[in-house]
């Protein structure tokens, strides 16, 4: 990564209107490469955004660029923040897309085409010219006059798109009809003018369908959007929250003016409004469309709590943390939205495509018309069929088919806690045969836990000892002091005061406790690697064997004053209690696995063994992680490249993420290791990760048969329209038809839900 280049680049996103298919997406992406200073450009038909990364030192400002999109006939405006955004307005009913264009469309075109299909019961009836053109006239200049208006626009700016095609196709049926009716007047039946009105109808449908699907597909944008409560009950400063204490004097204010420290109140039911820590009461909070944590997770005093995550039976009083785009909420958005607008890289060779795809049909359209009419001699019947060609190849699906796909993927991802942020990983996710864990925090807890107590005395029983070692470390911020103290509140053991205390720099502590059996007497709580001139240490050794071999951390608590051990107290961190059936998951996806440890080697290994890892390193420094990654992405055989990703959690696992071909970042770890992943997994469940390469499969398999069939519909519709198979209705049709059928199959998407809820 270039840290230079971001530092001096600005990243804009910009709301692009008025683009139909691929073909506008070309040319909005080569009008904003041509600009000075734009760095980068990323522009998607399915979100109706541009993504640009403007170089900071150029002197072009994001005004210009958005004059520059403009003139190419669409329109920009930049984009609304991340933060708290509203989403976009459904469609109105008698919008450029809506259903009231629609009904009104087919309402005037129903008696134009309803002869048509009483002909084959032997009723031969059809309305005069002049009624027809009455009725035709209306959908082609009034409905259809979006399609004249961008296909100019795209033709002076010396390109095409969709709308040229309609407006081209449907305005030589409906210049055919008018020719007809002026040279005959007695042959109403050999009239197109239901041909053109239906032509655009069908389209108008296709595109109501379309905003309808494409608002399905950022359904868990809107989603996510909603969890923003619009106000906080923010606390008087000089108010006591305590228990007991009344918290009736706060000022309910928008959300945007909540800041950092300020005290807010959390009545039950409502959304929690910020990000913070909860300084009063204890409560229930659901949390299932951040994470994706089915069941309400307990929460009370001391305890981390997300904006946005509902609360439910309790009052609690939060200290704000984080606030607007600082927020988690805030960052989960931003992660998925900028997943949805970026593009993989599969659709770059779609761009090329569609770059000349309008030139190319309109030269194969004139080429249809000129060859019925040499063979046919009709040129009623050439134009019809060039007209079926230009309708029948608008690259509406073609367009659609990535975006859509992964706008479904990433969206129900994120609904179960998998925020898929790098679109290139759907495409590096179907081939990944083996996966890398960092030990601890993604398959062990990563919290230091009292494992086990061993007695060197009969006569006093283990919650004294357990309570004279814990008031040794009273005030203590060493991890292992805080496993200690918790172990002693969880069995209610209340903590011995040391009358004194000193801390043993490389040894542990010493203090002696105020009351019970060692009152007055110098205890030490020290490592057993500190006991090289104890003339126990043999017998201490022996004792803590078992504990040695089960990978533990050991300290001993020794009587100063008679030289004599009192307790081993051994500390570990437990692993997750379903990182073996996760391993067996992966393996069943025939997926070698390898965990990576700063462990010594018996211990590192007994925790491979012990939940099924295939490869064990061990006492591997965070700075040779990379380092291992590269060398299992070249193991492979014949000089066959393996596909590796890496699954962690901290700071030192961010540069052995971004080597991984896929990186994997825990949240309950740190932003830096988010950051560096292409994949963030919003719970600690090691579950997650074989669930994450299943979604990515899938949305990849969308995104190939999208394709496929986009492509095999142009392909096989464009020589039936020229070979007169397709009737101009029909191929309008079936082109509405291929753009719905493609959103449809992404939309099937949303049905994933994950093997291990």
């Amino acid at each position: 990564m270039n840290t230079q280049k971001e530092i001096n680049s600005e990243l804009f996103t910009l709301d692009i209107g008025g683009m139909t298919c691929a073909s506008c997406v070309g040319r909005v992406e080569k009008a904003l490469d041509k600009i000075p200073g734009v760095e980068a450009a990323s522009v998607n038909l399915a979100t109706e955004q541009a993504r640009i990364r403007l170089n900071a030192s150029s002197p072009t400002k994001i005004e210009e660029v958005i004059a520059a999109v403009q003139k190419t006939g669409y329109e920009a405006q930049l984009s609304s923040s991340h933060a708290i955004a509203a989403g976009k307005p459904s469609q109105s009913f008698w919008g450029s897309d809506g259903l009231g264009r629609v009904l009104l469309g087919f309402a005037l075109s129903a008696p134009l085409f309803l002869p048509m299909l009483l002909m084959p019961f032997g009723i031969h009836w059809a309305l005069s010219p002049k009624w027809q053109l009455l009725l035709a006239s209306p959908v082609q200049f009034f409905l259809g006059w979006r399609f004249y208006r961008a296909g100019f626009k795209s033709l002076m700016s010396g390109a095409g798109n969709m709308d040229l095609l309609v407006a081209l196709g449907t305005s030589a049926a409906y210049g055919l009809s008018i020719y007809q009716m002026l040279a005959s007047t007695h042959a109403a039946h050999e009239l197109y003018f239901e041909g053109s009105a239906v032509i655009i109808c069908m389209v108008l449908l296709g595109k109501w369908l379309e905003a309808r699907a494409k608002q399905q597909t950022s359904e868990a944008i809107r989603a996510l959007q909603k969890l923003w409560p619009e106000h906080a009950k923010v606390l008087n400063p000089n108010i006591e929250v305590a228990e007991g204490a009344p918290l009736d004097q706060y000022r309910d204010l928008p959300l945007e003016q909540a800041f950092p420290q300020d005290r807010v109140l959390v009545l039950p039911g409502e959304r929690i409004p910020v990000d913070g820590l909860i300084l009063l009461g204890s409560s229930h909070v659901d949390e299932s469309l951040l994470t994706g944590e089915s069941a309400p997770v307990k929460k009370s005093i001391g305890l981390k709590v997300i904006g946005g995550s509902l609360n439910g039976e309790g009052v609690l009083v939060i200290e704000a943390k984080a606030v607007g785009v600082e927020s988690v909420l805030s960052k989960i958005i931003s992660l998925v939205e900028d997943a949805q607008t970026q593009k993989a890289p599969i659709q770059k060779l779609v761009d090329q495509v569609s770059a000349i795809f309008v030139p190319s049909v309109i030269v194969i359209a004139i080429i249809t018309g000129l060859v019925n009419w040499f063979y046919l001699d009709s040129a009623s019947i050439a134009i019809l069929r060039a007209v079926s060609v230009l309708v029948i190849a608008c690259p509406c699906a073609l367009g659609l088919a990535t975006p859509a796909a992964i706008m479904a993927g990433t969206g129900v991802a994120a609904r179960f806690g998998i925020l898929i942020k790098d679109p290139q990983v759907l495409e590096l996710a179907h081939r990944l045969n083996i996966i890398a864990f960092d030990k601890t925090g993604t398959l062990t807890i990563g919290k230091p836990r009292l494992l086990n107590l061993i007695s060197f005395t009969s006569s006093i029983d283990d919650d004294t000892i357990l309570a004279s070692a814990a008031g040794l470390q009273l005030g203590s911020e060493h991890p292992l002091a805080k496993a200690l103290l918790d172990a002693a509140k969880q069995k209610g053991v209340s903590p011995i005061p040391p009358s004194e205390s000193k801390a043993l720099p490389g040894i542990g502590i010493s203090g002696k406790p105020g009351t019970g059996p060692w009152a007055g007497q110098n205890l030490y709580l020290q490592s057993i690697a500190s006991l090289e001139a104890n003339p126990n240490q043999a017998s201490i050794i022996q004792k803590a064997q078992a504990c040695f071999e089960a990978g533990q951390t050991v300290s001993v608590l020794m009587n100063e004053s008679t030289s004599t051990p009192i307790a081993i107290i051994a500390f570990g961190d437990e692993l997750k209690s379903n990182a073996s059936e996760s391993i067996a998951t992966l393996h069943k996806l025939h997926i070698r696995t390898v965990m990576l440890s700063g462990d010594n080697t018996a211990a590192a290994n007994r925790v491979g063994h012990l939940i099924g890892i295939d490869e064990v390193f061990a006492q591997v420094m965070p700075n040779h992680k990379a380092d291992i990654i590269r060398q299992l992405q070249a193991s492979g055989k014949n000089g066959q490249q393996h596909w590796v990703a890496m699954v962690g959690d901290g700071v030192n696992d961010a540069p052995a993420l971004a080597t991984a071909d896929v990186g994997m970042a825990m949240s309950t770890g740190t932003d830096v290791a988010m950051q560096a992943a292409g994949i963030t997994l919003m719970r600690g469940d090691p579950s997650l990760v074989a669930d994450a390469i299943d979604i990515s499969k899938r949305t990849w398999k969308k995104i190939q048969q999208n394709l496929f069939w986009a492509f095999i519909f142009n392909s096989t519709g464009i020589p039936l329209a020229a070979l007169g198979y397709l009737s101009p209705m029909l191929a309008g049709s079936a082109m509405a038809l291929s753009s719905f059928c493609v959103l449809s199959n992404a939309l099937l998407l949303k049905r994933w839900r994950p093997a291990h809820p």
